[in-house]
């Protein structure tokens, strides 16, 4: 049978570094906050220790000697700005690049044994119930950071965990999570902002070679519109002044209007349902399945 929900809904992201949050999924809880009433749960692996400075006018000696603090400060202000109910910081250390310095010391998230790490988010799983979980895939071509990589482990982990009423986690009775979703960027999105670019007569950011190396890994099941909501993204984006440079035209070429104008919706893969649920065509709402009536 499909679960109905009798209560508000729950959203649990999971996210590698302080600013994944703001570039994956901000418009989506923005949305869900706003519109259902849902709420929503963040957890972040890392301090992102390891991030470079992107933006000219933060790349200062006192900002690199500060960074750890300085992200920790720009985490709390996107939170903020997105609308997050609690907001955890699991501590570990960025794992940085493959075969990095950063990436061999054992305190970083990828070392981490996974269960260790996993029963962390199982705990919290457990204690806020939660009916959606918005996670990374396990197949990332694009960007396979090793921290990235790591969510996706630690987050299907975890959600086992929480699951199992023979483990006992601080007294919490199990959970299963009934939806997961993987963020994804798709290559019509791409595409659409790319026309968009050139039909206002804009350089767009986009070069050919950067569509010759896009390799789609998941197709899109769900698109959540998200009109209204892409100036939240912008400005937690922006709430990451070291990491996000304002003069992007990746992310700021186009304004929030324009940006809408050529796609209105967040693409996310369906990676797992509850039992029983289906769909015709592309689902359009997180909690289809689960809501009464």
């Amino acid at each position: 049978m499909v679960k109905v929900m009798t209560k508000s809904p729950v959203i649990l992201s999971i996210h590698a570094h302080p600013d994944d949050e703001a570039s994956k999924g901000a418009a989506i809880v923005a949305k869900y906050k706003a519109e259902s009433g849902a709420r929503a749960i963040l957890i972040t692996a890392t301090g992102g220790e390891e991030g470079e400075i992107l933006n000219p006018a933060m790349d200062t000696e006192e900002v690199r000697e500060n960074l750890a603090a300085i992200r920790l400060e720009e985490l709390a202000t996107s939170v903020k700005i997105i609308g997050y109910d609690r907001a955890e910081l699991l501590g570990y250390r960025d794992s940085g690049m493959p075969e990095s310095e950063a990436n061999h010391n054992p305190a970083c998230f990828a070392r981490v044994p996974l269960d260790v790490a996993a029963l962390r988010v199982a705990a919290i799983i457990r204690e806020e119930r939660p009916d959606v979980l918005l996670t990374y895939p396990e197949r990332q071509s694009r960007y396979p950071h090793p921290d990235h990589l790591r969510v996706y482990d630690v987050s299907m982990r975890a959600r086992e965990m929480a699951s199992n009423p023979a483990l006992e986690i601080e007294g919490l009775s199990p959970h299963l999570i009934p939806k997961v979703y993987f963020h994804i960027f798709t290559v019509e999105r791409i595409v659409a902002l790319h026309e968009k670019f050139l039909q206002l007569g804009l350089e767009s950011p986009f070069s050919p070679d950067w569509f010759e190396s896009v390799v789609p890994d998941y197709v899109a099941t769900t698109k959540i519109d998200i009109t209204g909501y892409h100036a939240v993204r912008s400005r937690s984006l922006r709430a990451h002044a070291t990491q996000i440079d304002p003069a992007s035209r990746n992310w700021f070429g186009l304004t929030d209007t324009q940006s809408e104008q050529a796609y209105r919706s967040e693409d996310l893969f369906l990676a797992i349902a509850p039992s029983g649920y289906v769909f015709d065509g592309v689902e359009t709402d997180l909690f289809a399945g689960l809501r009464v009536g």
